[in-house]
C-alpha cells in the first residue's frame, strides 16, 4: 500500500505507522478498582487540630485513611471490611473515619499548625501503601498504624485495640497476641529453598537481605508460601536476597545487621513487628528500605522485592511512584500488568 503515497508523505506515513505498531504491542494495565467511599467518612476540613479537638469532645478518635484512585485494595477495605455490619457500628460509634487522598492537592493542617498539601502531607508520613491507615488518640498522636491492607478478624482487633484505649495498658503486639489462640507445638514453619539455614550472623552479610517473621499454625504464612512464594518471579527475586525465616516467638539466636546479638522473639519486638507473616528488606549499607506486613498479591509483592534489589529506593522514595513507572515499563515490553493478579 504505501508504493501509491507521495514520496513526501512518505515520512509522516511511516512515523504514523509505527505509532499504531507500538501502541499495538503496549501492554494492558489491569485490576484498578475504583471506590465508593461510605457516605459516614466525615467531610473534613482537613485541619487536624479541629479534627482531633471535635473527635475527642464527642468521646471518639480520629483515624486518617489514606487512599489513591484505582486501587484495588482500598475498595477490597471498603468492600469487605467496612460493609461488615458490625465493623461499620463500631467504627461510626468509636471513630471520626477522614479520607487522605495520598496524590491529592487538598490543603492539611497538621497538629503544629504546619499545612501542607495531601500528598506532601503523605509523604512526610512516608506512607508507602493504600491503605495506610493511622489511628490518632486525643492529642493527635498516632497510636496505631495499618499499613495495607488486613483481613476483617484482624482489622476487628485493630479497632478493638484503638476503641478500647489498649494502648495504655500494652503494646499492639501484644494484645494480638494475647488475642490469639493456643498454638500446637508440632507443627513447624514452611520451609522453602532460598532459606539460609541458621546459625545467623547478619552483621557478615553484604547484599540485600529479606527477614521473613512468621510463626506456627499461621494460614496467612501457609497463604503467602502458596500463592506468592511459588510464583517464579518472586521465587527469582527472593533468591537473590539473603533470605532468612524466623519463628517471631522464638528463641533463635541471632546477631544483627548492626552486630547486636539478640534473639528472633527480640528483634522482632524491637522492629514492632506485629503481624506474620511479616517481611523486612534491608540494605547492609542503608538498613531498613520497605516492610511487607499486610496482604499484597503477585505485582505488588514483586515489585517491593525489585524496589530492593534494583536499588530504586535510593532514587524514588516514593514506593507508589516507582511501582507506577516499573508498570509502565512492562507495558511498553508489550505485556500486560494486572495489579489485582
Amino acid at each position: 500500500m504505501l508504493k501509491w503515497v507521495p514520496l513526501r508523505l512518505l515520512p509522516v506515513v511511516l512515523l504514523l505507522f509505527c505509532r499504531l505498531v507500538m501502541a499495538e504491542e503496549t501492554g494492558r494495565f489491569l485490576g484498578a478498582k475504583e471506590t465508593v467511599y461510605p457516605t459516614w467518612f466525615k467531610e473534613s476540613f482537613l485541619d487536624l487540630r479541629e479534627d482531633v479537638a471535635e473527635a475527642t469532645a464527642a468521646g471518639r478518635r480520629v483515624l486518617l485513611f489514606f487512599h489513591q484512585n484505582g486501587c484495588p485494595y482500598c475498595n477490597l477495605m471498603v468492600e469487605r471490611n467496612l460493609s461488615q455490619r458490625d465493623i461499620e457500628t463500631q467504627m461510626r460509634r468509636e471513630l471520626d473515619v477522614i479520607g487522605v487522598n495520598m496524590w491529592g492537592d487538598r490543603p492539611v493542617t497538621g497538629l503544629a499548625g504546619r499545612e501542607l498539601s495531601e500528598k506532601a502531607f503523605a509523604a512526610s508520613l512516608r506512607v508507602q501503601f493504600t491503605p495506610t491507615l493511622l489511628f490518632l488518640d486525643e492529642k493527635g498522636e498516632v497510636v496505631l498504624r495499618l499499613n495495607g491492607y488486613v483481613p476483617p478478624a484482624t482489622f476487628k482487633l485493630a479497632l478493638d485495640y484503638v476503641g478500647g484505649k489498649q494502648e495504655r495498658q500494652l503494646t499492639y503486639r501484644a494484645y494480638l497476641a494475647a488475642q490469639a489462640p493456643p498454638q500446637p507445638v508440632a507443627k513447624q514453619l514452611q520451609p522453602e529453598p532460598f532459606f539460609i539455614a541458621p546459625p545467623h550472623d547478619l552483621s557478615l552479610i553484604r547484599e540485600p537481605m529479606a527477614i521473613f517473621f512468621e510463626q506456627r499454625d499461621c494460614p496467612a504464612c501457609l497463604q503467602m508460601h502458596q500463592e506468592l512464594l511459588s510464583d517464579p518471579e518472586i521465587r527469582g527475586l527472593v533468591s537473590r536476597t539473603h533470605a532468612i525465616q524466623l519463628d517471631m516467638w522464638a528463641d533463635t539466636p541471632l546477631i544483627t545487621p548492626d552486630g547486636q546479638r539478640t534473639s528472633a522473639r527480640a528483634w522482632a519486638k524491637a522492629l514492632s513487628i506485629n503481624y506474620a507473616p511479616s517481611v523486612v528488606l534491608i540494605d547492609p549499607q542503608d538498613g531498613e528500605v520497605i516492610r511487607v506486613e499486610a496482604f499484597f498479591k503477585q505485582f505488588h509483592t514483586a515489585s517491593i522485592f525489585d524496589y530492593l534489589l534494583s536499588g530504586a529506593y535510593k532514587m524514588e522514595p516514593s514506593f507508589q511512584r516507582y511501582i507506577s513507572t516499573r508498570a509502565e515499563r512492562i507495558r511498553e515490553q508489550g505485556r500486560d500488568v494486572d495489579i489485582w493478579q
